[in-house]
């Protein structure tokens, strides 16, 4: 039985156990290992997570077949009135191509939603498979856009909406 549950500073450790399980397999055949490194450790750090938690108020979730964890998502507002982003959304490869994906999302998507959006947002690497994922729950893409990261590494991205 699949269930999503609300994360907060002591889920930290379960995030970064999903994150060591998820990210590396997701990235390998898109960037390098050195750059792999330095985009877990800039966004999955323990003082990362904790920022993102607590400062700048994203929402993590936990999605967990009965009680063991097999994928997270965070989310946050926007400046935009009725925009919320999608940061996060990861799911463990095991459980990927069933519909679990899918719930995930439509969770996220519910809660936002009950929050006034009318629209979420998200950037996926242009050479990310999760693409088609995402056109097939109804995102398309916005536009597309560059960001340096720091230590000579660019996030090649297309950030595309759903009208919800």
């Amino acid at each position: 039985m699949y269930h999503v549950k609300t994360a907060t500073v002591n889920d930290i450790p379960v995030i970064q156990e999903l994150t060591e399980k998820i990210w590396r397999p997701t990235y390998q055949s898109i960037l390098t290992p050195e750059q792999i490194e330095y985009m877990i450790d800039m966004m999955y750090s323990t003082s990362a997570l904790n920022k993102q938690i607590t400062e700048l108020q994203h929402q993590f979730l936990i999605l967990q077949d009965d009680n063991s964890p097999i994928g997270f998502a965070a989310y946050s507002t926007t400046d935009a009135p009725g925009i919320f982003k999608l940061h996060k959304i990861y799911l463990d490869g095991n459980y990927q191509g069933k519909g679990i994906g899918k719930f995930l999302l439509e969770h996220v998507a519910g809660q936002v939603k009950s929050r006034g959006a009318n629209t979420l947002e998200l950037d996926v690497n242009r050479f990310n498979k999760a693409k088609q994922f995402y056109e097939k729950q109804g995102f398309s893409v916005y536009k597309e856009k560059q960001t340096d990261i720091g230590n000579g590494y660019i996030m090649d991205d297309y950030v595309m909406r759903k009208p919800l």
